[in-house]
């Protein structure tokens, strides 16, 4: 039975693609971790791993290998913690991943008071907008507009339809005047949003009488969370596309304006959604608080 935490340490490394983060989840020093799958390589007689100083890759029998055991291993860690929960605590680690905007204004406001009540559930959040796999990479819950959620997941609505608006500073409108149309874009420095899953710029989105129009804007500033780009359009290095709510308290305050009313474009509200084989107890609670409104 021994000879499989090596097979576990070799999972848990391609999964989390570095020795170094792989070591960490697991609990062990990176030196020990790559001792381990070096001496499960010398045992099966075969290279699992491509390492470099900046990444580690499967070899082609390493993925073969993995997509054997590592659902497995999965399973048994499931279905473990499901045995936790038979003491009468739900417990356990729910991991998810939203976008920095989600976390700030719906997943930690309702998490704050749920959490003592829960000692024995731990919460590991991964604040980004990659449109990720959520089964392939063991996350329990992910939280993205209703509109990119798959459709083989269980969705739960989590937020109203959010409007998107394009701001800026009163200082750099006077500058460079407003844009009337999308198509006067072009003119204007946009303060961009990359998108990590393919490294491209999101476009912006608008629609006006049902007519849908993508701009792909350009300009000075890219960033990759919509915090940085809200900070740099109120500092008036250019035009922003943001979600109103996220921009509200600046538009009230007079540090920003919106401009392309009539052309902004709404989207289904934030869902949370989740695979069916990773329910659990504690899943199950989780969700429950997400999906609730705070008391106000």
């Amino acid at each position: 039975m021994g000879r499989f935490d090596d097979l576990a340490a070799f999972a848990a490394v391609v999964r989390a693609g570095s020795f170094t983060r792989a070591a960490a989840q697991i609990g062990v020093t990176q030196s020990a971790l790559s001792q381990t799958v070096r001496s499960l390589e010398r045992r099966l007689d075969l290279k699992l791993l491509n390492r470099t100083t900046r990444s580690v890759a499967p070899t082609e029998a390493g993925e073969r290998l993995y997509q054997t055991v590592g659902p497995r291993f999965a399973d048994i860690e499931a279905e473990l913690a499901l045995l936790g929960e038979l003491r009468g605590k739900p417990s356990g680690t729910i991991r998810i991943t939203a976008t920095e905007h989600a976390v700030r204004t719906l997943l930690w406001p309702r998490l704050l008071p749920w959490l003592p009540k829960y000692p024995d559930i731990r919460i590991e959040i991964s604040s980004d907008n990659r449109f990720i796999d959520i089964v392939s990479e063991r996350i329990d819950i992910g939280v993205r507009l209703g509109g990119d959620v798959a459709k083989d997941m269980i969705a739960v609505r989590m937020a109203p339809d959010m409007r998107l608006v394009v701001v800026g500073s009163p200082g750099y409108l006077k500058r460079h005047g407003r844009p009337r149309k999308p198509q006067d874009l072009t003119r204007h420095d946009c303060i961009a949003l990359r998108l990590p899953s393919h490294g491209g710029l999101l476009p912006w989105e608008f629609k006006r009488r049902g007519k849908s129009l993508r701009a792909h804007v350009t300009g000075r500033l890219i960033f990759n969370a919509s915090d940085m780009i809200a900070a740099a359009a109120v500092a008036g290095h250019g035009l922003a596309w943001l979600p109103d709510d996220a921009v509200g308290e600046q538009v009230a305050a007079g540090r920003l304006v919106t401009v392309l009313d009539d052309w902004s474009q709404t989207f289904p509200g934030y869902h949370l959604y989740y695979a069916t084989r990773s329910a659990s107890p504690a899943l199950g609670l989780v969700v429950e608080a997400l999906r609730r409104t705070p008391a106000r």
